[in-house]
């Protein structure tokens, strides 16, 4: 499986653990020892034939398609072409992986995309759903994958906290890594995306169970 946009290591190696062939690609440096591919993407996949991989997990750039762009990037703004030609560009990366791999999956922040394109609306999930006491609305865009599972919903611990601690993200204070940290991702949801989207149950759609990935090879791709 292919974990696209990622230089952290975090959901490959998720996926590592449960014995798959898990690699990330990115054009940064992996920050842990693993298989990983330092580069642009779209290269990469063009240089594997189609259906080569069984998963794929994209975290594509986000700062045009963000709606908390839109005083910049927003109908009428003088920024909105690089908007439309950014979700465009997605939407090519996003037909790219369906063809390259039979499961997707799209992480992104609250945004515009499936407005500009024709990918699938998302399933917003947030990190207290998976055992971090933190907001943090994310999207996720999927193609042959069932919802994601909340794990360990802290909600009501969470909401104890001041304001400032429990959205860090967007209190983050400004610097050269601030972009790396907001993309990086939870720990609780790489875990849920490796334990039921690379699980050793058979999935069925219809059913909403689980992939039978015991026996077979991923890629994933990924940004943070």
């Amino acid at each position: 499986m292919l974990v696209a946009c990622e230089y952290s290591a975090v959901v490959r190696e998720e996926f590592e653990k449960l014995g798959h062939d898990a690699m990330s690609c990115d054009l940064l440096d992996s920050e842990k020892p693993g298989k990983h591919h330092k580069g642009d993407v779209i290269a990469y996949l063009h240089t594997v034939p189609d259906g080569y991989f069984d998963l794929i997990i994209a975290h594509p750039e986000c700062t045009k398609l963000c709606v908390s762009g839109n005083s910049t990037y927003g109908v009428g703004m003088r920024k909105h072409q690089e908007r439309i030609d950014s979700a465009a560009w997605t939407e090519m990366f996003w037909n790219l992986c369906k063809r390259k791999a039979r499961r997707v999956g799209f992480e992104n922040p609250v945004g515009v995309l499936a407005r500009f394109t024709s990918i699938p609306k998302a399933q917003y999930i947030q990190p207290y759903q998976f055992g971090h006491l933190e907001q943090k609305k994310t999207g996720l865009h999927l193609h042959n994958l069932p919802p994601l599972k909340e794990t360990n919903n802290v909600y009501e611990e969470m909401m104890n906290l001041p304001k400032n601690v429990r959205e860090r993200m967007h209190y983050m204070p400004p610097g050269p890594n601030r972009w790396k940290e907001r993309s990086r991702t939870y720990q609780g949801i790489a875990n849920a995306f490796a334990s039921q989207w690379g699980g050793d149950r058979d999935f069925d759609i219809a059913n909403d169970g689980y992939f039978n990935f015991t026996n077979e090879k991923y890629l994933c791709a990924t940004t943070a």
